[in-house]
């Protein structure tokens, strides 16, 4: 029986350089709005921050490049949308070329994690913190990138 439950795991080059950095910023993109989160992975500390409005696809790159100054972030983290078998969305391909565009423009270290599950967890984590309806719908974005950068840091150790 084929196991279709999400793999969170690093090429050995990836997980040694990863290993090596301490401040990440996490993307959750969408075609409309990108979720973004910071964390520290030295004391596994995570952090939703804001969402940024994306008009075709691209976010206000300089809103993003006064993040990542204000934050001082070694490396990024992209959330990369799959199916629970592990294939491609249509929206996986823009996530990668985002992720691609944050390297190219600011010239960081680039990881893609597995995201699968991400938008049902925010829902269980917020609940956790005293219930989601409080959030707005926008900020469920940071959550879900704040969530994937939760498992990134476990995923790497």
């Amino acid at each position: 029986m084929k196991d279709d439950s999400p793999k969170h795991s690093l090429p050995d080059n990836q997980q040694n350089v990863a290993q090596h950095l301490q401040r990440f910023l996490a993307f959750d993109f969408g075609e409309k709005r990108i979720g973004v989160a910071t964390g520290q992975r030295i004391v596994s500390s995570t952090q939703a921050l804001k969402v940024i409005k994306a008009v075709n696809d691209q976010p206000d790159w300089k809103q993003v490049a006064e993040i990542i100054d204000e934050w001082k972030v070694d490396a990024f983290v992209v959330g990369l949308p799959l199916n629970m078998d592990g294939t491609e969305q249509a929206i996986t391909d823009k996530a990668k070329k985002f992720g691609q565009r944050l390297h190219g423009r600011f010239g960081l270290p680039l990881f893609f994690h597995d995201e699968r599950l991400s938008s049902a967890e925010v829902r269980e984590y917020l609940f956790e913190l005293g219930g989601y309806k409080k959030i707005k719908d926008n900020d469920l974005d940071a959550f879900a990138a704040e969530l994937i950068l939760k498992s990134f840091f476990e995923t790497i150790g």
